[in-house]
């Protein structure tokens, strides 16, 4: 199957839990980013998303571990269920992320851990 990936849909960066204040001065204010509004049912989550030379980052706060971490590059694709089913095939691991209204999306990760979103807008 080819995947077809049609654009860099957002990435996200992670920072402390509470350093909320220093990210918008570093990413709004000194680089001059666009705050955007985050979903409802993710602002429980803290962290802010901001539109960037047309593209939207994602600030995550959590607590910084070497072993786990939000970050993450997200891709729209085309036919993700399908995406999802061929990636499983191939046992690679899959998993469901946070219902967002519109989006249908789920995580995966590579043979190093590293976590990958793939999204398809409804």
């Amino acid at each position: 199957m080819k995947i077809n990936v049609k654009r860099l849909d957002h990435i996200q960066i992670c920072i402390p839990t509470e350093k909320e204040d220093i990210a918008r001065a570093f990413y709004l204010d000194l680089l001059g980013g666009l705050e955007i509004e985050k979903p409802e049912a993710l602002k429980k989550n803290g962290g802010f998303w901001f539109q960037f030379g047309g593209v939207q980052v994602h600030i995550g706060a959590e607590e910084m571990t070497e072993t786990t971490s939000k970050r993450h590059p997200a891709f729209e694709v085309e036919n993700l269920n399908e995406v999802r089913k061929f990636l499983e095939g191939n046992n690679v691991l899959t998993k469901d992320d946070a219902e967002i209204p519109n989006v249908s999306l789920f995580s995966f990760f590579d043979p190093f851990m590293n976590r990958i979103e793939f999204l398809e807008k409804n």
